[in-house]
């Protein structure tokens, strides 16, 4: 199946020894874990959906081969070069060497910089035993954050002209903080505690640690540069960000329930650990969905970040909306808002949702009145995967779209004209999108409000929408707001694009 290459598993923090010992009593290092909860409810509440954990899923789904018994690294060490099937799953276990469980007199300190770097000799060795020409990455919390040390700082260090996306095809991580681990209370007091002394080894989140391992030595000043951001890929050539996805995670109350202390002081706009802010790296696909940063309704256990994880390693299309042409009315004092969500036909969760109630809605810039530039507004990224859509070859995906506006008065809402529930524009747009059998696109796409009969019985009939991109790869095109919306500007709409996965 096209797509097919190793996957290498990254764990997250473990943090001190009790938890260290913990991880490397699983063979699989928390990865087979899954649940038996999905929160599908209208409510919120969560519905019985049992589940396994997205390695077991890839063994049975996707016809992936687990090689641990023994011992992983005892057994690729025995194995002829490309004697092995590139559908292969591995962890990276970097923890053994800090546990107090096997018979070293004594543990060794944790290391991010080591764990890259014994990370970059697990990839090549699972190169060469299969003869794949790269390998996946995927990763929890810290683990992306070991990923990019070694696609950012270990392979350019090498000098050897070999670059990180010859090695790596995709990496995706769940809940990385790929810009740190930040407080919403201490005014910054508590960073500097972490990270001064090292508490409980929770400097690695912050941004001197961050720029250690993250930058490689012959760019590294003795101090942090100013404008530098952790969350920034530097050096596109070496590793493309398009080829990262991170998903992120919205609902920092499931973890309070568990962890009460570290949600409170991280704040609502988080998983409960990672602020939603620092859950991305710039320029990378992503997804917003409504879990916790672990546990029973975690990100790596759950239905919405197994179905991104496998569009996004082997889905045929990749699919973005932005939403363009808009004149808002001239207010300074307004604010306006977007929340958009995405669901594909056959999954009982959505693949990604920006919301106003999950403290992550999309924030609109408004130009100035004499500014004529139009400023795309983008709305989702998904990647969708014809295997997945079994009874029909058009694949079906639905993006809900809702505006709007809040009234400041020096930066405080006013609530005078504000009635609560209301939106300045509510709709759905249903997309059809169809691989042809000459390798072409095409799409249908119809808002909600025109479809006179029950969605499930909607056919999109006629004509697909006009190509505006006269690349043979890509295909874009525009489906112009409904009358609902007309006090958005007359050339408000929604801008399709879709290309093939690659």
């Amino acid at each position: 199946m096209p797509g097919t290459l190793p996957i290498i598993y990254v764990r997250g923090f473990a943090g001190e020894t009790s938890g260290i010992d913990k991880a490397v009593d699983d063979p699989l290092y928390g990865f087979n874990l899954g649940s038996t909860h999905v929160r599908i409810g209208g409510a919120g509440d969560p519905v019985f959906y049992q589940f396994e954990g997205p390695l077991l899923r890839l063994l049975g789904e996707m016809g992936y081969r687990l090689h641990v018994d023994g011992g992983q690294e005892a057994f690729l060490q025995s194995q002829p070069d490309g004697s092995l099937a590139p559908a292969s799953l591995w962890v990276h276990r970097f923890y053994d060497r800090s546990a107090t469980t096997w018979a070293a007199p004594r543990p060794q300190p944790f290391s991010i910089e080591e764990a890259a770097e014994d990370l970059l000799r697990l990839v090549e060795q699972v190169l060469a035993k299969t003869g794949a020409p790269r390998v996946h990455l995927v990763a929890h919390s810290m683990g992306g954050l070991i990923c990019r040390s070694m696609v950012q700082r270990v392979v350019p260090d090498r000098r050897t002209g070999v670059r990180a996306r010859d090695l790596v095809d995709r990496l995706f991580t769940y809940g990385t903080p790929h810009g740190g681990i930040e407080f919403e209370v201490g005014f910054g007091l508590l960073e500097a505690l972490r990270d001064e002394f090292g508490i409980g080894g929770g400097d690695i989140f912050g941004r001197e640690r961050m720029y250690e391992y993250l930058t490689p030595t012959d760019r590294r000043q003795a101090r942090v540069p100013d404008d530098w951001d952790p969350r920034d890929n530097p050096d596109e050539d070496n590793f493309p960000a398009e080829r990262i996805f991170c998903l992120i995670g919205t609902n920092a109350g499931d973890y309070a329930a568990a962890h009460g202390l570290s949600a409170r002081v991280v704040g609502v706009k988080s998983d409960g650990l990672v602020q939603v802010a620092n859950a991305l790296v710039t320029g990378a696909n992503s997804a917003h969905v409504h879990r916790s940063h672990s546990g029973r309704f975690g990100l790596v256990n759950s239905e919405e970040g197994y179905q991104n994880l496998v569009r996004f390693l082997f889905g045929d299309v990749r699919v973005t909306a932005d939403l363009v042409g808009l004149r808002l009315p001239c207010d300074e004092e307004l604010t306006w808002q977007a929340e958009a969500w995405v669901s594909v036909r056959g999954l009982p969760v959505l693949l990604h949702a920006q919301k106003a109630a999950h403290h992550c809605p999309i924030l609109i810039e408004l130009p100035a009145p004499d500014d004529p530039a139009d400023r795309p507004v983008p709305l989702i990224t998904t990647y969708l995967w014809s295997r997945a859509a079994r009874s029909t070859p058009r694949m079906r995906y639905t993006i809900s779209l809702r505006l709007l506006s809040l009234r400041e008065d020096h930066r405080i809402f006013s609530w005078a004209d504000h009635t609560e529930g209301s939106l300045d524009f509510e709709d759905h747009l249903v997309v059809d999108v169809e691989q042809r059998p000459d390798g072409g696109l095409a799409a249908w796409a119809e808002w909600g409000s025109r479809i006179t009969v029950p969605l499930r019985a909607y056919q999109a009939a006629g004509d697909p929408l006009t190509d505006l991109d006269p690349a043979a790869d890509s295909w874009r095109a525009e489906v112009p707001l409904p009358t609902g919306g007309a006090f958005l500007g007359p050339r408000a709409a929604v801008v399709l694009t879709v290309r093939p996965a690659g």
